[in-house]
């Protein structure tokens, strides 16, 4: 029997690279030596985040190199594959600290504070870090002095913002927040496991360290999102956005910047008053558009990626609000919402948050700490089950992520 070309069962067909695919999230940076394959890679355009400390200059560098210098995919070169973010994970966020008197009277910003040490640092930790101590122990102090030294967090953002105008395609990511992710030992506490780590990936991840009890609090977390979500609303950028066991203080942040403008959300009697019809109208043409007259920043990111979205069908559908402002899009991979599970049957439940999520709001990304031929097949492997899911076609399908990706990098709707 010969092999369909257009297999909408997903796994026949020939691949339709050459229409463009882009991986809506990754971190080849954690894998420096693997940069050297990004060019010569099937999938056109690497959504490439910083997450801490250690690889924001990375990701400048790889942007210098490779970064798109134009939002029209027919002007790249062959050696523009990659567009760069910025951001803060919330797996850091315990190593930022707020100057509570970070302006003078008038207003006017006075001279940051330099990293924490000593007594400071470990009043910092006790006051972020869970489960919170009223006095610490000996053993607390020694796991406190053990943590990096806290760092100004407005120097950061000032720092983000230098590069976001530097790189005018560059966006903000990856933020957010994780109730679930405890802070992992220092490397002082494990010499043997750093003599035998990888050193060909960036100082960081966890890489088997032993967790501590601890993990940061969600209102420091909070500050830390809220402030970067609020540098993306002001420079206009998109945003790629973490959320683990965090669903609804993820919203709940992002609804606290759009509150006040909502798109106006028309009733039956007023759409048949201005004469649409209801039958045939779609949500856009429910709602008034009053903000696209004016062309002033908001106080909210324009565009969100919530990154392998890990809520059920029911959390997603409270993002189908026509009031919200901001452009949604929801992206997927094998690696977090699979398990990676790359030769197992899509999950059902998988299956019913992928049929929830509007088609013009699909992304789909790798989220892999390395570049080269593993990447690729993880992004194709996530396009074809999302095409299985969708009922497309391959090229259909690749088409519909490839404008998707553009909308949520660029801003484009055409």
């Amino acid at each position: 029997m010969a092999v369909e070309s257009d297999s909408r069962s997903g796994k026949n067909g020939t691949f339709p690279w050459h229409l463009g695919v882009y991986d809506a999230h990754c971190h080849p940076t954690d894998t420096m030596d693997s940069l050297a394959t990004i060019k010569g890679m099937k999938t056109r355009i690497l959504t490439v985040m910083a997450t801490r400390g250690q690889d924001q200059d990375l990701v400048t560098a790889v942007a210098d190199k490779h970064g798109v210098k134009s939002s029209d995919p027919g002007q790249w070169s062959l050696d523009e594959c990659i567009v760069p973010c910025f951001g803060w994970h919330p797996w850091f966020s315990h190593q930022m600290y707020f100057d509570d008197e970070e302006t003078d009277a008038g207003g006017e910003r006075r001279k940051e504070q330099g990293n924490l040490t000593g007594d400071a640092k470990l009043v910092h930790y006790q006051s972020v870090l869970q489960p919170s101590r009223d006095s610490l122990s000996d053993e607390d102090r020694q796991t406190f002095l053990s943590l990096p030294d806290p760092t100004p967090f407005f120097a950061f953002l000032a720092q983000t913002r230098q590069h976001l105008e530097h790189y005018p395609y560059a966006l903000i990511g990856e933020i957010g927040l994780d109730r679930s992710f405890r802070i992992p030992e220092a490397w002082t506490d494990n010499q043997d496991l750093w003599a035998k780590r990888n050193h060909s990936l960036t100082v960081g991840g966890r890489e088997g360290r032993r967790l501590t009890p601890f993990r940061c609090s969600p209102a420091h977390q909070k500050k830390i999102f809220k402030a970067q979500l609020q540098l993306a609303a002001e420079m206009r950028r998109g945003v790629s956005v973490h959320g683990v066991q965090a669903h609804g203080l993820v919203l709940e942040t992002l609804q606290e910047l759009w509150r006040g403008h909502e798109k106006e959300v028309l009733s039956k009697r007023e759409r048949k008053k201005r004469g649409q019809d209801h039958d045939h109208a779609s949500v856009e043409d429910d709602v008034s558009h009053p903000q696209q007259l004016d062309d002033a920043p908001k106080p909210y990111p324009p565009r969100i990626c919530l990154h392998s979205y890990s809520g059920n069908a029911s959390n997603f559908k409270q993002y189908l609000n026509p009031a919200i402002p901001a452009q949604i899009f929801a992206s997927f991979s094998t690696a977090i919402n699979l398990s990676d599970a790359m030769d197992e049957e899509t999950p059902a439940a998988f299956e019913d948050v992928v049929k929830t999520v509007p088609d013009h709001m699909v992304l789909v990304e790798s989220d892999l700490h390395t570049a080269g031929e593993e990447m690729d097949r993880r992004i194709e492997d996530i396009v074809r089950r999302i095409c299985k899911v969708k009922g497309w076609s391959l090229e259909e399908g690749v088409k519909q992520l490839g404008k998707n990706w553009r909308a949520f990098a660029f801003g484009e709707t055409g």
